[in-house]
């Protein structure tokens, strides 16, 4: 489950305590604006981006409009990694052998994909379940001769769903040679 973020980190970052935000909020009425709304009045106030998002979040689950590891939609994601010794276009083939043959994922029947592209910088791998969630594999560089492999598992419905997710995904990944 995803952690929320401290008070002190928020402190340490912004340069604003978590009573100075909580002010802050009321003063603009956040609790009547949508997310996007709140992230910008934070921006606005000289908040880096990263940092903007984060603040806002943390007031959202502040104030019960969400838990965390939940977006604005009220849906839930989980991700899982793993860093390993060669090419990005040797992870992505790994990947694709790991995954041949699979018709479903965790008794979830796989509804669309994969769906297999790449860039530069990138290697993608992606498909539908059958429950509406949706994974993506992004693969990259890490460093010379180490790729770094990212599972990101999107439209969860519940904090249950993202915990079946993350041992499912850090299992899996545990076999990924």
């Amino acid at each position: 489950m995803a952690q929320p973020i401290s008070s002190e980190a928020i402190q340490k970052a912004t340069g604003k305590s978590w009573d100075e935000w909580l002010k802050f909020f009321d003063q603009i009425g956040a609790r009547e604006l949508p997310h996007k709304d709140i992230a910008q009045k934070v921006y606005d106030t000289g908040t880096p981006g990263w940092w903007s998002q984060m603040v806002t979040v943390a007031y959202e689950q502040h104030i019960g409009r969400r838990v965390p590891g939940q977006d604005c939609d009220g849906e839930f994601t989980v991700s899982a990694s793993k860093t390993f010794s060669g090419t990005m276009d040797a992870a992505l083939e790994t990947w694709k052998t790991l995954m041949a043959g699979r018709t479903e994922l965790s008794d979830i029947a796989i509804s669309h994909g994969p769906d297999i592209s790449q860039t530069e910088k990138w290697r993608y791998w992606r498909c539908g379940l059958a429950d509406g969630s949706r994974i993506q594999v992004n693969i990259y560089e890490k460093a010379p001769g180490k790729a770094a492999l990212g599972i990101q598992h999107e439209k969860l419905e519940s904090t249950e769903q993202v915990e079946h997710w993350r041992t499912y995904w850090k299992e899996l990944l545990s076999s990924y040679k």
